[in-house]
């Protein structure tokens, strides 16, 4: 028990909040809670990354290059186990897709992230990946980042919007810290997670960017992730060269994405069934390393090789501890095969209980496919000759183009983290042909599609992010009247001068609405006394204009609203019961108030 006297944690944060509300203005207090969240997100990142490092040295530093290794067949199934153990028995939570939980957080619960995100995701994903998990370390990052940020500021209470801000700095400073690329931080929030950079959201965000970036030096010194010098400098005559990479990274980007969806779908069947889904996820995933290892982990071994091999004894390192081991001529094969088997890799990762992401894997195909292209281009003398290496190095910002539909997080990511400003005319053109190649087949990023098909997507059109973001349960009018179709006339009027609305329901006694009375609709009998026991409910009520069941989107509502002419519409559960009515008044006031909140910088 607690002595007496001593204060509670609860009354610290209220006697802190106090303080900061009378001493620091909100504008002041964000820009330091921006900090905070960029100096923890890079914390995260150093982290997560040291322990990843450490478990892949010790598991793998006595393989032999020359020849297969059988412990491939056993890492990746041992860490997917012990990852679902840790979720299901720890976390007790689900922590996959970690950006699109961001995205949901922000459209659909207020940007509140669950408090244990701010280190399960880290646990979890350096156990997967550390055993040879075929996904990226930076989603858990990036979802580490916004829970950090999301939670410090409900410590502090502060409102919805300022709430999604420090989620984008948490965001954002993840980004900025894995890569120490902080302009590339900033352009994925506005182009992943879709948020507006009004100035009042820009300024944060660049702190915790250029926070994140700075302590990552500190801790990591100068290394960049991946290590790149540019040769040769790009030409005019090289365009063509860029304009088809763009394109081939487009299709392959649809191929990542369609076959991902085709994979979970796959896996969701045996949601009830935790152990079939290891089964297949660890028996998928062994074979496919124990074949082509260079799927173990996030990849970047093979990334950095590629990016700075420039002979055939260079590049035939990616064919190190396999079966392919010394079959050079085979290494186009290998890595168009490589290219093919990742997404599946990444799926099975994922979907048997692991904890990764796509943003790692996105890069690792990006770079093979513009490898694999220069290599035919250059055996074939399509064209003028064209540096492996630079079209490794286009290859990952067009992947990263199409699967997150995201151009300028490609073009400045990659820019950033190699230090290849002087490619940055050719990043444009690949970065952009894959985009515009992706968006005929694909409308939304692999992050997005999920949330599209639920109508919880947050865009930037602010009509739609509005609706998004409105919730339903909060407009529905709980506290109505009803009546039963037995009802008579006089009981009715009773009941009409104590309702808030013009329409009751008629219940039947298990719920379920049978009919409803509009009040307007019976001012003929409503005062005319001798009638009180003349007429019933089953005989006054009329059909709805229309039903709402309660998951329907909020888009949907102001177009039945729209197109029925209803001031009132009836709200259904699962189970057909009627839960509440629907204003139309305080729907559109509650727009109106939201794009007026939107609109202001």
């Amino acid at each position: 028990m607690m002595e007496k006297g001593l204060p509670t944690q609860e009354t610290l944060l209220q006697r802190l909040h106090a303080w900061r509300v009378e001493h620091i203005s909100d504008k002041m207090f964000l820009l330091i809670l921006a900090f905070v969240v960029g100096l923890l997100a890079a914390v995260a990142a150093f982290m997560l990354h040291w322990i990843i490092n450490q478990i892949v040295s010790l598991l793998t530093s006595s393989f032999e290059k020359s020849s297969a290794n059988w412990l491939y067949l056993v890492y990746p199934v041992i860490g997917i186990y012990f990852t679902s153990l840790f979720v299901r028995y720890i976390v007790k939570d689900n922590i996959s897709h970690g950006i699109t939980r961001i995205l949901y957080a922000i459209s659909s619960n207020k940007s509140r992230l669950k408090s244990h995100n701010c280190w399960s995701s880290i646990v979890a994903s350096a156990i997967t990946i550390g055993f040879g998990g075929s996904v990226g370390a930076e989603a858990p990052i990036v979802l580490t980042g916004s829970a950090i940020g999301s939670n410090l500021g409900r410590i502090f209470h502060l409102d919805r919007k300022t709430l999604m801000t420090l989620v984008a700095c948490g965001a954002a400073g993840a980004v900025a810290g894995i890569f120490k690329a902080p302009i590339a931080g900033v352009v994925f929030v506005l182009e992943v997670l879709m948020i507006d950079m009004t100035m009042t959201a820009l300024l944060p965000i660049l702190v915790s960017c250029v926070t994140a970036t700075c302590f990552t030096y500190i801790f990591s010194g100068n290394a960049s992730l991946f290590s790149f010098h540019l040769d040769d400098d790009w030409s005019v005559e090289r365009i063509p060269a860029c304009i088809l990479l763009g394109i081939c990274c487009g299709f392959v980007s649809l191929y990542f994405i369609r076959m991902m969806s085709a994979c979970e779908d796959v896996f969701r069947r045996y949601n009830d069934h935790p152990h079939v889904k290891l089964a297949i996820g660890g028996v998928v995933l062994s074979l496919l390393i124990f074949i082509f290892p260079s799927l173990y982990g996030e990849g970047y071994i093979s990334i950095n090789l590629l990016l700075n091999g420039q002979t055939e004894a260079d590049w035939n390192q990616v064919l190190n501890n396999s079966l392919w081991a010394g079959s050079n001529q085979y290494l186009l094969l290998y890595i168009a095969l490589v290219i093919a088997m990742k997404v599946i890799a990444t799926s099975a990762t994922n979907g048997g209980g692991g904890c990764g992401g796509t943003f790692a894997p996105s890069l690792f195909v990006g770079c093979l496919t513009g490898f694999l292209f220069s290599r035919l281009w250059n055996i074939h003398q399509i064209g003028n000759y064209i540096p492996e290496k630079n079209f490794s190095l286009l290859g990952m910002a067009g992947l990263m183009s199409g699967v997150m539909h995201a151009p300028l997080t490609g073009i400045f990511l990659i820019a950033e983290l190699t230090g290849g400003y002087s490619l940055f005319m050719p990043l444009m053109i690949v970065s952009v042909c894959a985009y515009l190649t992706i968006i005929i087949f694909e409308p939304h990023s692999i992050y997005g599609a999920r949330l599209a098909k639920q109508g919880k997507l947050l865009t930037h059109h602010t009509d739609h992010a509005v609706l998004t973001l409105m919730n339903l349960d909060s407009v529905i009018e709980r506290d109505y009247l009803s009546v039963t179709p037995d009802m008579k006339l006089g009981q009715i009027v009773h009941k009409i001068s104590r309702s808030h609305s013009t329409v009751l329901p008629v219940l039947d006694p298990a719920g379920t609405l049978l009919g409803e009375i509009d009040i307007m609709k019976i001012r003929s009998v409503v005062f005319r006394i001798e009638l009180y026991h003349h007429f019933t409910a089953s005989q006054l009520m009329t059909e709805p204009k229309a039903l709402l069941n309660d998951t329907v989107p909020m888009a949907d509502v102001m177009q039945t609203f729209d197109r029925t002419g209803a001031n009132w519409l009836p709200v259904l559960d699962a189970e057909k019961h009627l839960k509440g009515y629907i204003s139309r008044q305080r729907v559109f006031t509650m727009y109106r108030k939201m794009v007026a909140d939107m609109s202001e910088d």
